[in-house]
């Protein structure tokens, strides 16, 4: 029995340490920008709250709509009178009522015409439709930024391994130095020299990763990320830069940007809010009918028991009929309303014109960006490609005593500088790229490449 309780603890132990290995290597899977991007669009705060908004115009909708269907209203009322009202007729007067009486009715009303009412109707569906526009908006707003901050980690991570390339080497170049002067080869001052580069280089290594975590973490709220997920992203893709392509002109661009929609959904509104303003004028007509069922008794305990009361009367009541509403003066309050309500429509329209202009600014500018970044690109590759040139002939001087160790150490930082240029100028090609992307109103194709 204790053999076999120890190989069923064996097996368990090695079936959590496989299901713990399994875990561990989902959880280090690279995060891709599709991946990142298709969370953030699943967890992000704002995202969820612009659709909780959207939900909420649909019951804003339903609440306008209601003011156009059948209102119905249920009554009850019991009351006692302790000096009962008397009418005089001919000279005899008639009592008009019992001590007790109590009542129960129903009253039905719809609306008829009303201008306001459906104005507002419109009015409604069309703030339905400005929350999911907003919705949209606020999903590429996210989208951008997460790419973004994406890109940015990728390059201060390219940028932390050119640094710890360079410490590698400069370590095997101060372990050669120390040795020589050791052995009276060389000058404390190249070794002190070295130490200095060593340090700085270390300084600025400890620098970039404190930004990768901030950045990490930037990444990660943005996403709607918990804060203490480790990830680890997909270095490949900031390397892949296409070549670019001539920029076609578009002519349903325009159409696209959610921008423009949203402020062309708030010049409807604008423009139903004036004619609920001007519906104010019109004259309102509604349907009204109710019936109500009157029982009056000398004594509380025979009001429902009208067959053993003597003086008990029981009787119902029916009215139908239209009520018709003409405003006539309201002290030009109406005529107010109307001209605030056009004066917000110009507004907006000027918004409407800065706003084109705004976009259509961004779209060349990031054409401009992009071509600049890829001019860049190449150019730095280049000069990426002979610094490296330059360095290794350095060093191959340096060691057959050839070069001094300060042209070593200048074409080290000439490289390292070159590296960290190249990264830089992939990162403005990205971002003007997801810039461009915007202005054309294609940011979500980010998600699907």
């Amino acid at each position: 029995m204790n053999i076999l309780n120890m190989n069923i603890r064996k097996i368990l132990t090695v079936a959590i340490v496989g299901l713990w290995g399994i875990h561990a290597a989902s959880a280090q899977e690279p995060l891709t920008l599709k991946k990142a991007l298709q969370y953030a669009l699943e967890n992000n705060e704002s995202i969820k709250k612009a659709y909780l908004d959207v939900e909420g115009g649909k019951h804003q909708v339903a609440e306008v709509r209601a003011n156009a269907l059948p209102q119905v209203e249920g009554s009850a009322a019991l009351n006692y009178n302790p000096v009962i009202g008397k009418l005089v007729f001919a000279g005899q007067s008639v009592t008009i009522g019992q001590p007790w009486d109590s009542r129960f009715g129903a009253q039905l009303s719809q609306q008829v015409f009303n201008q306001q009412v459906f104005t507002g109707l419109k009015a409604a569906q069309a703030t339905s439709d400005y929350y999911r526009l907003a919705a949209n908006m606020t999903e590429e707003q996210v989208i951008e930024t997460v790419a973004s901050n994406y890109y940015q980690i990728l390059v201060n991570r390219e940028q932390l391994s050119v640094i710890d390339t360079n410490l590698k080497n400069i370590r095997v170049i101060n372990e050669i130095v120390s040795n020589q002067y050791q052995n009276g080869l060389a000058k404390k001052i190249d070794v002190d020299r070295i130490k200095v580069n060593i340090t700085n280089l270390e300084n600025q290594r400890e620098e970039l990763i404190n930004g990768v975590s901030l950045l990490e973490n930037q990444l990660k709220f943005s996403m709607g990320m918990p804060i203490e997920t480790q990830i680890t992203l997909a270095e490949e893709e900031l390397k892949e830069v296409p070549e670019l392509g001539d920029f076609a002109e578009d002519s349903s661009r325009l159409d696209r940007l959610i921008e423009l929609q949203l402020l062309n959904k708030q010049l409807e509104l604008l423009d139903l809010q004036y004619k609920a303003n001007k519906a104010e004028y019109f004259p309102t007509l509604s349907l009204v009918s109710n019936y109500n069922y009157t029982t009056m008794t000398d004594k509380f305990g025979y009001l429902y028991k009208n067959s053993e009361s003597p003086i008990a009367a029981t009787f119902g009541a029916a009215v139908v009929g239209l009520n018709l509403r003409i405003p006539i003066f309201n002290g030009f309050a109406t005529r107010a309303r109307m001209g605030k309500a056009k004066v917000d429509y110009l507004k907006a329209e000027q918004d409407l014109f800065n706003m084109k202009q705004s976009l259509n600014l961004a779209n060349e500018n990031a054409k401009i960006q992009l071509k600049n970044a890829l001019n860049t690109i190449r150019s730095q590759r280049e000069n990426m490609q002979l610094a490296q040139e330059v360095y290794e002939s350095t060093q191959n001087n340096y060691n057959n005593g050839l070069a001094a160790l300060t042209d070593l150490l200048d074409t080290e930082n000439a490289l390292t500088q070159a590296q960290n240029s190249y990264t830089q100028a992939l990162l403005n090609y990205k971002i003007a790229e997801i810039q461009l992307k915007k202005s054309n109103g294609q940011i979500k194709s980010l998600i699907n490449e």
